[in-house]
């Protein structure tokens, strides 16, 4: 039963996943659109190229920051990340008929087997 329901937990992840996507994507594009900026920020000489390419980080950081479905969707791909790693350690034994050594009924049928060959 909590396989089962960790499986429709994963649906629904993946599904919050997939609805996700695009602001996820729009969020990568801005982390690399930050990064370049810092570079550009770093190479540029004059004080005036560095506060225009601060004021452009600082959009770009707005426009990154405003995207909270990227970071629902984010949760949800680690959520999913977690399930699958942990997903064999979890598997129960379910084992029927187990054999007791203790049942004198099992222990006089083996007993018998063993003679009878």
């Amino acid at each position: 039963m909590k396989k089962f329901l960790l499986f429709i937990l994963a649906l629904v992840a993946i599904f919050v996943l997939l609805a996700n996507l695009g602001p996820m994507i729009f969020l990568g594009l801005c982390v690399y659109l930050l990064y370049v900026i810092f570079k550009k920020f770093m190479k540029s000489d004059s004080i005036v190229g560095k506060v225009i390419w601060v004021l452009i980080g600082l959009f770009v950081l707005s426009l990154a920051t405003s995207n909270l479905y990227a970071v629902i969707g984010l949760v949800a791909a680690y959520f999913l990340y977690t399930l699958f790693k942990n997903w064999k350690d979890e598997e129960e034994e379910i084992t029927f008929n187990k054999r007791e050594d203790n049942d004198p009924f099992t222990n006089f049928e083996r007993q018998w087997q063993e003679m009878t060959k």
